[in-house]
């Protein structure tokens, strides 16, 4: 099979290019890269490209299969791709979701100053990493019954409010309002269910985290004010998704799909992107079970902000007032909407993994706040950089099904990672900085340096400029809570 090359690559318009079909003779479709000529380079580096060809001979998929700026390979699919299959007999590819399924980031709000709490930042750090259970299968201080877990996998968020872990408030602005209705429990394995029953409201370890942030930078000054948002502003950022128990529904789909797709005469370059048809038996229960993994998710970062919360009074108390939730958006995730296909709409299977769903204005899911706005976008940074709020753009419907990046996108393995980043310094560093680092282990803070991703400035700017969606913020973090 041969590899990309930046000569194999046409430039379309100012940060989009194309892979064309002639490329290679299985392609359904040409395959699509929106990226900056400086990232395209980084990009070429890695195998992200050749899969994100392999991408494009899926059964079934629509317009273009897609990578985001700040790509990177991954299971199958590479992190950073969107691929639209036809619904509803097109393929679903548990590998086009990713592994921790509704991976996903909630920004909280506050009315403090980071002018006026300096002094009690790093306080804050200690109490957040005492209250926020993190790290490898690290459980947390719920332990869920039977019950309980079905009700968290129908429910999602609801049942964390319903239970005393949450604001009601805080569903108008969780996308999908916290709960998708295809979820059904039964067809998620009682291992899964195991592996969850005492990791909610707990962050894991890897890229999850939660982070202090403050308002460094307003671009947009009439969007900054719909969200709430303005200079020198206190907020959270919390990035989680389903834990161990989304792990196991990928590991038991995929393992399942893998042994179906000969009865569909589906032949792959890769087993890694193994899919069934969408309306078959094998794919709408994994349907169903990802949607309950979603769902679990979404409960657990509503757990998530209200320990975060307990920790917000415990330091500040009354005069910190409350943490407002701003949104909380999937970036591992495939949900059923509708495009123009030659332009007829149509209904169509949209695989996210590593991608944040980017609508703009009038889209009738947004919450009133936002409705005229567009939706609220959460582009995290690496440790010890820089974060964004963006907000989406009526420009990314008709380029990337509504879609743009979800954070900086690796550039070094984490082994490669431990090997060139001496933690202890590191973490002296950022304190010298300003940015208080708890964390579990030296090994954890190694793995996710800022040298070990892509400028996500750069990042940032590629979709600004590209039009999809639009800069409204830049968050500069204080405290850092990792695994």
């Amino acid at each position: 099979m041969k590899n990309v090359k930046k000569d194999d690559i046409n430039k379309l318009e100012e940060c989009l290019w194309e892979i064309p079909m002639s490329f290679r003779d299985d392609m359904r479709v040409p395959a699509r890269v929106l990226a900056v000529e400086s990232l395209l380079d980084d990009i070429i580096e890695d195998r992200s490209l050749n899969q994100l060809v392999n991408v494009a001979t899926l059964p079934g998929i629509q317009k273009s299969s897609f990578v985001m700026p700040d790509v990177h390979e991954g299971y199958g699919f590479p992190i950073g791709g969107v691929a639209a299959t036809k619904y509803p007999d097109g393929v679903i590819s548990p590998g086009g979701i990713g592994y921790d399924i509704n991976c996903g980031v909630r920004l909280l709000i506050s009315t403090l100053n980071i002018d006026d709490v300096k002094d009690r930042v790093e306080a804050l750090a200690k109490e957040m990493y005492a209250q926020i259970p993190s790290g490898m299968g690290k459980g947390g201080n719920i332990n869920l019954s039977k019950e309980d877990m079905e009700q968290v996998l129908s429910k999602g968020a609801e049942w964390a409010i319903e239970n005393g872990y949450g604001i009601h408030e805080d569903l108008t602005y969780i996308e999908s309002n916290g709960k998708l209705a295809d979820a059904d429990p039964s067809f998620v394995s009682e291992m899964a269910k195991k592996r969850g029953t005492d990791q909610l409201g707990t962050i894991g370890s890897g890229n999850h985290f939660v982070e202090v942030d403050y308002v460094d930078e307003i671009y947009d000054k009439h969007i900054a004010k719909a969200y709430g948002l303005k200079k020198g502003q206190m907020v959270v950022l919390i990035h989680t998704g389903s834990r161990g128990l989304g792990h196991q529904v990928a590991t038991d789909h995929i393992r399942i799909m893998m042994n179906a797709m000969a009865k569909y005469n589906i032949k792959l370059k890769d087993r890694e992107l193994a899919c069934v048809p969408f309306n078959s038996q094998e794919g709408q229960n994994y349907f169903k079970a990802m949607c309950a993994a979603a769902n679990y998710a979404w409960c657990n970062r509503e757990v998530i902000s209200w320990e975060a919360r307990k920790a917000w009074k415990n330091i500040f108390g009354e005069e910190g007032g409350n943490l407002k939730l701003l949104y909380d958006i999937a970036h591992n995730i495939a949900k059923i909407e509708t495009y123009l296909i030659n332009g007829i709409e149509q209904k169509l299977i949209v695989h996210r993994k590593g991608a944040t769903r980017a609508f703009g204005p009038s889209f009738k899911e947004l919450p009133e706040a936002y409705i005229n706005i567009g939706q609220p976008v959460i582009i995290p940074g690496s440790m010890g950089t820089c974060s964004y709020v963006l907000a989406g753009a009526e420009k990314s419907k008709f380029v990337t099904f509504g879609s743009c990046c979800h954070g900086a996108g690796r550039r070094l393995s984490r082994t490669a990672a431990k090997k060139q980043v001496n933690a202890p310094a590191l973490k002296e560093k950022l304190k010298e900085r300003g940015i208080h680092i708890e964390a579990g282990s030296f090994k954890g803070i190694a793995e996710e340096a800022p040298i070990a991703y892509k400028d996500v400035n750069l990042v940032v700017e590629t979709v600004h400029a590209s039009g999809v969606a639009k800069k409204v913020a830049k968050l500069k973090p204080v405290a850092v809570v990792k695994g």
